[in-house]
């Protein structure tokens, strides 16, 4: 039987295979009960680029809770900011096998609405 955390490691796998054969910048997600993580990877996935999160400093004074969709807006903002200040514009969005929905969503839409494509 398949529990959760496995079921969900298991489509994060799938999809990192297919974003490798893309040869693209990869921005994944994760959330925690608290929190929320957004990290940009090199096609080979061997060094972090960017990465923001809900404990951020320039955050903190803005974000109340880390875990609501507020949060996920703010750190989707800051991840595409770090992001354009490396260069970056292009990534492949990587979900980590979570349903796109919610706080993920809320984290690629403002990524998006900041200027980052995927």
């Amino acid at each position: 039987m398949i529990d959760k955390i496995s079921g969900r490691l298991r489509r994060a796998k799938k999809t990192r295979f297919h974003i490798k054969a893309l040869d693209s910048n990869r921005l994944s997600v994760f959330k925690s009960a608290n929190h929320i993580y957004a990290t940009v990877y090199t096609p080979t996935g061997d060094r972090v680029l960017a990465t923001a999160s809900s404990l951020d400093k320039e955050l903190s004074k803005d974000i109340v809770h880390g875990g609501n969709i507020a949060s996920a807006k703010a750190v989707g903002q800051l991840i595409a900011k770090r992001a354009q200040e490396k260069g970056i514009k292009t990534v492949a969005f990587d979900k980590s096998g979570y349903k796109y929905h919610g706080r993920i969503k809320a984290l690629a839409d403002a990524a998006r609405e900041s200027g980052m494509l995927f």
